[in-house]
């Protein structure tokens, strides 16, 4: 199992490298999982439509089922892991770099990202599904033509994709208005991307609680809530850890030394010791599971 997760990283990363280098990737029709038993992350915004079928994944650490015309937001730096799927689950994948999200987002009318993480996903009829799928569609086509003039490419992407944006949020309009008057979940959502940023940095609740401009104490009682009974420090643990696990899987033959300095550990043994009250196990242990 080890070594086919080492190989679907590997073709993860190059994905994600292209996606980079090319500003897009459009897929209109996937079959099952594309990277199954991996744990997805990706610098830009990943954008999922379900065609037919049915499907269970975790997002970070919330379980949620997909199913057909369910849309699914991937945030940047976030994790998805497929759990498992019917035999025709399909899907059709839009994944956009950082560098054009962020030229995207003077082009919106509106910005609020943030729902995106306590709520990935929406449910869509028939003609919605469809008039989605067509703005995938050209933007398949704008991002295979081999255009000359590059700038001219880019700024057909971006209005396409400001349009798509536009779409959903207008679709979803029913949906996020408990979420702009909830605020746990607004809480929940701003956390997500503070842990996504600092993590290598701060793996404790004190420096988010501060962010965010509660005290620790109250601020971890709101997290429980908004999580649905998982800790503010649970969180924080398990994305920590799902990372170093990426990498082991990645690199399996890049030392624990390494993978604790490319984390922000000080000491390799300070990561181990992490690792072990998160996990149960030590990275060592990981490592030689399944080969």
């Amino acid at each position: 199992m080890r070594f086919r997760l080492m190989r679907t990283y590997t073709e993860l990363n190059t994905l994600i490298q292209n996606i980079e280098q090319n500003g897009i990737d459009v897929n209109n029709e996937i079959h099952g999982f594309a990277f199954p038993n991996a744990h997805l992350s990706f610098p830009g915004l990943a954008i999922q439509l379900c065609l037919s079928g049915t499907a269970r994944i975790v997002y970070d650490m919330q379980e949620i089922t997909i199913e057909r015309n369910n849309l699914m937001i991937m945030m940047p730096g976030h994790f998805m892991r497929a759990v498992a799927c019917s035999d025709d689950f399909t899907y059709a994948r839009t994944v956009v770099s950082s560098a054009l999200l962020n030229d995207i987002k003077p082009h919106l009318f509106s910005h609020d990202f943030d729902k995106f993480n306590s709520a990935p996903t929406c449910q869509l009829t028939d003609d919605q599904a469809d008039r989605l799928m067509a703005i995938c569609k050209l933007l398949s086509a704008i991002a295979m033509h081999n255009a000359t003039d590059l700038q001219l490419r880019r700024q057909m992407l971006l209005t396409q994709l400001a349009l798509g944006y536009e779409f959903v949020n207008y679709y979803r309009k029913e949906q996020d208005r408990p979420w702009r008057e909830n605020r746990t979940a607004a809480l929940y959502a701003h956390f997500c991307d503070l842990v996504v940023a600092h993590y290598r940095e701060h793996r404790d609740v004190q420096f988010y609680a501060t962010r965010l401009g509660y005290t620790p104490r109250y601020f971890s009682k709101l997290f429980l809530k908004a999580s649905n009974g998982i800790s503010a420090l649970d969180y924080i643990g398990q994305h920590v850890c799902t990372q170093a696990k990426r990498i082991m899987d990645t690199y399996p033959h890049q030392t624990i030394k390494a993978t604790a300095l490319e984390l922000g550990f000080p000491t390799t043994a300070n990561f181990c010791r992490y690792f072990k009250r998160v996990t149960g196990i030590y990275p060592q242990e990981y490592r030689k599971q399944d080969y």
